[in-house]
């Protein structure tokens, strides 16, 4: 009897493993598929600037990459708001497939977390990181007709005339913003930062006096000071950009110790499959070595550059606890 009931456990033991080992064979079989199939539909990629600005124009640049690799569809669906907030929010809420992407930067992933006092999303757990696309600094810029010629005059004016400097950034929380945040208060002056929704917009409220400065990404200033119609008095980063040779950063004409610099990258919702997050990290590295796209990024004033997943990850992380600190020395309140 107990020979039979041996037997009897064997032969269901042996079945169990089968079964087992067909699911494991089936499983393994479905993530190969879903890494060689995707992607097979369109794929929307969520971006929370207007279009124009340089995240917008650079994320075209990828995805028209990503269209010829892929021979899929990928779309841009801008919705600019405070930190992109709407945007990210729109991506988390998304099916974890690959087929919605979240098109982020230091501005409303690495900051946001310091400058709001909640997010309806967390950076870290609600997203996986993909890669980055590339990195940035910011100009600091007055009308070609202003009589500023150089950021300690600035600096100066606006200590003479305390709160009568206005300076114009795009949306709360975005990198252009904080770096006129910590501008103000590193510089120890009284002036008014003016968010607006899109780079033109802010371009625009300089050249028609609505605001005496502004701080912008590169793309949309080079043109401006290469036809004169702008000055540009510095750049936020530790050394002077490739483009602008003439032009010194801040810290070296002014402001010495400030250094800002962004990035952008791509990150999906958390559970996203990582074969899929695997392809697309590989597609979008790919793209951003390709010589047009890093002549094109450089005329954005972007540097293109990819990285891995976990390196993402490490870099968000890190940008996180520095902006932290950063926002407390400055005392940059909470919005």
């Amino acid at each position: 009897m107990r020979k039979i009931i041996n037997e009897t456990n064997r032969k269901a033991w042996t079945g169990v493993a089968v079964v087992a080992l067909g699911l494991l064979a089936s499983s393994w079989t479905l993530a190969q598929s879903s890494a060689e199939a995707y992607p097979n539909r369109p794929v929307k990629i969520m971006v929370g600037y207007g279009p124009g600005g340089t995240g917008d124009l650079t994320v075209r640049l990828v995805a028209q990459k990503l269209v010829e690799k892929t021979g899929q569809a990928f779309v841009v669906d801008n919705r600019p708001s405070a930190g992109g907030i709407v945007a990210s929010q729109v991506a988390q809420q998304a099916k974890p497939d690959g087929y919605t992407l979240n098109f982020i930067a230091a501005g409303n992933f690495a900051m946001t977390p310091s400058l709001f006092k909640s997010l309806p999303f967390d950076p870290i757990k609600d997203f996986e990181m993909v890669s980055l696309i590339g990195t940035f600094g910011f100009a600091l810029a007055v009308d070609s007709q202003s009589s500023i010629t150089d950021t300690r005059g600035l600096i100066a004016d606006a200590k003479v005339n305390p709160g009568k400097l206005f300076i114009g950034t795009i949306a709360v929380g975005s990198a252009q913003y904080l770096a006129a945040e910590v501008f103000r208060s590193m510089a120890g002056i009284e002036a008014t930062i003016v968010p607006y929704k899109t780079s033109d917009d802010v371009v625009r409220a300089l050249r028609t006096g609505d605001v005496q400065a502004i701080f912008e990404t590169l793309a949309p200033v080079i043109p401006h000071a290469k036809a004169g119609t702008m000055r540009v008095l510095g750049v936020t980063e530790a050394q002077r950009f490739p483009s602008l040779p003439n032009v010194p950063t801040i810290a070296e004409s002014g402001l010495p110790n400030y250094e800002i610099s962004g990035w952008n990258g791509i990150a999906v919702p958390a559970r996203t499959p990582r074969d899929v997050i695997v392809k697309l990290n590989a597609e979008i590295n790919a793209a951003v070595v390709q010589p047009d796209i890093r002549q094109k990024f450089l005329a954005l004033g972007v540097i293109a550059r990819g990285n891995t997943p976990e390196q993402m990850t490490a870099l968000l992380k890190k940008d996180i606890a520095w902006w932290r600190d950063v926002m407390e020395k400055a005392k940059i309140a909470k919005q």
